[in-house]
């Protein structure tokens, strides 16, 4: 259940006491083992450890890259270790310290379900955070997300490129036929005014040489 806290003081006043002992005990291991350069806060709702945008801005969905989340849920509190996400060998690692305190865990790719915080191995979940710092995370996330971004980056440059072009072309084509219009604009307006100045020579002509035999003088036929 997402918070709107916006505040790590808001996010812990807001849950019931025995919610909030048992968020502040896994809290205080988080933060008594994180390595320098993450920053704890309010993240999607959750209290969360991340790196700082100013450090790492080129992150795959624009978000602080984090390396935990805690949150209380509906149904039970969970623990988000976005470390051993895509590290096999750390993963291992994790549930063969959960196994070795004999506690059973419940864990989707990243997410560790827990009632209570007995449920949890509390040193397992310290070792994972100290194996993480900021850099490996780093690498972590441009292993995972580096190539998609760099081909989505790519894709969105040769779809502009392609716009442009087929722009350039559209407004070549757009040219080339008001030019050609223009062309025919200008042969129509000549050969109407031909056919003006022709129908208007031939007018001319016609009233001169109606005026001409008007203006010739009649000859009479000489009696005998």
């Amino acid at each position: 259940m997402n918070s709107k806290a916006k505040t790590v003081e808001e996010y812990l006043a807001g849950l019931s006491a025995e919610r909030r002992a048992a968020v502040q005990t896994v809290r205080a291991v988080v933060n008594a083992n994180l390595p320098a350069g993450y920053r704890e806060g309010v993240q999607y709702g959750m209290l969360g450890w991340a790196i700082p945008l100013a450090d790492f801005p080129q992150t795959y969905n624009g978000q602080p890259l984090g390396i935990a989340a805690l949150a209380s849920q509906k149904q039970y509190l969970s623990l988000y270790l976005m470390g051993v996400y895509g590290d096999v060998r750390l993963l291992a690692r994790f549930r063969d310290g959960f196994a070795r305190a004999g506690k059973k865990l419940d864990m989707g790719k990243s997410c560790v379900r827990f009632a209570s915080v007995d449920d949890l191995a509390l040193e397992a979940v310290a070792e994972v955070i100290r194996a993480v710092p900021p850099e490996r995370l780093m690498a972590l996330h441009e292993a995972l997300h580096g190539p998609r971004r760099k081909a989505a980056v790519k894709a969105k440059a040769a779809a502009t490129a392609k716009a442009a072009v087929k722009a350039k072309a559209a407004g070549t084509a757009k040219a080339a036929v008001k030019a050609k219009a223009g062309v025919k604009g200008k042969a129509a307006v000549k050969a109407k005014a031909a056919v003006k100045a022709k129908a208007t020579g031939k007018a001319k002509a016609a009233v001169k040489a109606k005026a001409a035999v008007k203006a010739k003088p009649r000859v009479r036929p000489r009696a005998r």
